[in-house]
């Protein structure tokens, strides 16, 4: 998941940035290495840059939702295996 991407369209409302091609040299940004925090050009009027540490919480606190959800979900099944419903019971009230 590309957690940095996910965190910039939180702010400023989505499709505010892109990513810069070449460095402060004029040197070619390889493409596997453009898509990081230093790279980032806004290419949305108005928007502003958020600093690295205000994307850098976001990350963690998306990466933390997700652990989160993947605990809950673990405890949910846990609990109806609990109740007495078996595999395919429960994969077929859940989806997975």
């Amino acid at each position: 998941m590309d957690y940095l991407q996910l965190a910039l369209q939180i702010f400023n409302g989505g499709n505010w940035y892109g990513w810069k091609k070449t460095d402060s040299d004029g040197n070619k940004i390889p493409n596997d290495q453009r898509m990081t925090y230093a790279n980032i050009k806004i290419i949305k009027d108005g928007a502003t840059m958020p600093t690295e540490a205000e994307v850098n919480a976001k990350i963690q606190e998306l990466k933390d939702a997700e652990t989160n959800a993947i605990a809950k979900k673990a405890s949910g099944k846990q609990k109806l295996k609990d109740l007495g419903l078996d595999d395919d019971e429960i994969q077929a009230l859940i989806g997975s």
